[in-house]
């Protein structure tokens, strides 16, 4: 549970580095795998349990779950999460009888590679990936453009068990406490290097924060309150770029009035810029096939995004013949988006190249680098308020901060409550307005171009090295195996 302090809003960055030791010490001592597993099974009901409370608050405050239901879904998906630790642990007592070096090693490419894996099956949860405790403060930042998150989560665990032998052999021991102090002197290092640079003039941006309540978005009473508010706001905004909230007018993008659409860009046409609105398209008669859109309105030619990576039993059933009755018990409108297809292209706005990301997209990095390095900023556009105020929303924002960092561009977050803010491409907040208020962010925005390497390869460099690390404990505990025997 003290780990989350590591994790916005709170962003004390070393307390990770210290509770895993801690845990990696009591594996280390364990005396059966099974000790072992369950020692990362109890840290990850801890860590998720305190973490992802806010899920709560979407089941039972907005999705109407009675309480005990909603309780019970939070255990049991904090249960499953918690299943990654407890493998990782349970495989890493194999390698007891390495040397420490390569214990720790191998300690951190498990922790990794089963990371990665929560954040890849079955759609993935990275949420509370260890590396994002990391943004934006901490030197071990220095490492996000060249691993990316992933990474850093090896590099704290590493780091962890080396302090962990330090200690436990003794603080006169150098052996592990000046490799510890050069990976964090060396990440901060890292930060000064220029992976991108600028492209032309800063443009200036206004992202809105509508303010709508999540029990009065959807209600026919509360539409024409709704499209005044972000009129009101768009018209006030004299900026080349304008965001808008996720859905942040709820209805089918064929039923908008024209009228309502064509005042606006006028508007976006008249300051030399575009605005960008989020609303739902249907692209059959019968409203089966929709979809969740950014459209873009303005002096550039009409542009649209569909999101593609949809929020399991939030924005699509998966499973339907099984889980068909959740959409009877979430009182959640329009619950099964189709996808968008996952190669779709920066949109040409406001002199930039803007990569558009909604609310859950940007949690996962090595989709966002689709759209690099052609793109000169990203977007986020988001609806938080299905968090309410939870630590939900700040711990949005963060895992925001780690895509600026990996990618070396500008990110730019328009929210329905919050948070609102301009991050820059070192991942600091640059700007932002208070939650749960009615208002627009004006700003600056610097595009970039180049790439850095995380955009160039991904995530494969840092499993390939997992992989080989793994590679080398093998061998090493099956020599010391051979030794005993």
């Amino acid at each position: 549970m003290l780990t989350v302090l590591g994790f916005a809003p709170f962003y004390l960055f070393p307390v990770p580095a210290i509770t895993l030791a801690v845990l990696l010490g009591f594996c280390h001592k364990s005396r059966t795998s099974l000790q072992a597993a369950l020692l990362g099974f109890c840290f990850g009901m801890g860590l998720f349990c305190a973490g992802v409370t806010w899920i709560y608050v979407s089941l039972h405050d907005f999705g109407a779950m009675p309480m005990s239901a909603a309780v019970t879904a939070l255990i049991i998906l904090c249960a499953y999460l918690s299943l990654f630790p407890a493998f990782s642990f349970w495989i890493l007592t194999k390698f007891r009888r390495t040397s420490p070096f390569v214990w720790a090693s191998t300690a951190a490419a498990l922790w990794m590679l089963f990371e990665w894996l929560r954040g890849n099956l079955f759609t993935g949860f990275p949420w509370l990936t260890l590396g994002y405790s990391q943004a934006p403060f901490s030197p071990l930042a220095g490492f996000a453009p060249i691993i990316g998150v992933y990474g850093i989560s090896m590099v704290v665990v590493f780091s962890a068990a080396l302090l962990f032998f330090w200690i436990d052999k003794g603080l006169r021991n150098w052996r592990y406490g000046l490799p510890l102090m050069l990976i964090w002197f060396g990440g901060f290092g890292l930060q000064a290097i220029e992976w991108i640079k600028p492209l032309g003039e800063p443009v200036t941006v206004s992202l809105l924060q509508g303010n709508i309540a999540q029990n009065m978005k959807w209600r026919d009473d509360h539409l024409e309150n709704t499209m005044e508010t972000y009129a009101k706001l768009i018209l006030e905004s004299d900026s080349r770029l304008i965001v808008t909230p996720e859905i942040s007018i709820p209805l089918f993008s064929d039923v908008v009035p024209q009228s309502y659409l064509s005042h606006l860009a006028a508007h976006a046409r008249n300051n030399n810029g575009d605005v960008l609105i989020g609303l739902a398209e249907r692209t059959t008669d019968d409203g089966d096939d929709y979809y969740n859109t950014m459209f873009s309105y303005g002096s550039a030619p009409e542009q649209r995004y569909r999101k593609h990576h949809l929020v399991p039993f939030g924005e699509f059933i998966p499973l339907k013949p099984i889980f068909g009755w959740v959409i009877e018990v979430l009182k959640i409108p329009l619950s099964d988006f189709s996808r968008g297809s996952l190669d779709q292209q920066p949109m040409d706005l406001a002199g930039q190249r803007v990569a558009i990301n909604i609310c859950y997209e940007d949690v996962f990095g090595e989709e966002i680098i689709y759209q690099l390095p052609q793109a000169t900023m990203l977007v986020n556009v988001s609806n938080d308020a299905w968090f309410g105020r939870s630590i939900g929303p700040q711990q949005h924002l963060q895992i925001s901060q780690m895509r600026a960092l990996e990618t070396g561009r500008y990110m730019l977050r328009a929210t329905n409550t919050g948070v609102t803010a301009i991050i820059d491409e070192r991942g600091r907040v640059l700007q932002t307005i208070e939650i749960f208020t009615t208002a627009a962010l004006h700003g600056l925005a610097q595009g970039f171009t180049g790439a850095t390497p995380y955009v160039r390869m991904g995530n494969y460099p840092v499993l390939g090295l997992a992989g080989l690390i793994l590679c080398i404990g093998l061998i090493s505990a099956f020599r010391a195996r051979r030794k005993t025997l």
